[in-house]
C-alpha cells in the first residue's frame, strides 16, 4: 500500500521550488489565438472555463478542453 506524502521544500535545498503556473481563465467574448486553428472568439464557457471553452474560428467552431496549452487570450 502506497501513501501519498506532501513534500516540503527545505531552505537548504539546492533545487528550486516547483511553482504551479496560474490557470488560464476565459470568458464569453474573449479574443483568443490557437496554435493550430488561428484567431477566434470565445462563444461558450463550461464551468467557469475549468472544463472547456467553445471557440468560433470563423470557418469552424471548436471545443477546446483543459489544459489550454495552445490557446492564448489576446
Amino acid at each position: 500500500m502506497t501513501k501519498s506524502v506532501a513534500r516540503r521544500h527545505l531552505p537548504t535545498s539546492p533545487f528550486k521550488v516547483r511553482v504551479e503556473a496560474p490557470r488560464k481563465r476565459f470568458a464569453v467574448g474573449d479574443r483568443v489565438s490557437h496554435d493550430r486553428y488561428g484567431l477566434g472568439r470565445a462563444i461558450g464557457v463550461e464551468a467557469d472555463s475549468d472544463i472547456a471553452v467553445l471557440v468560433d474560428f470563423g470557418s469552424q467552431q471548436r471545443r477546446i478542453t483543459q489544459p489550454y496549452a495552445a490557446l492564448f487570450k489576446l
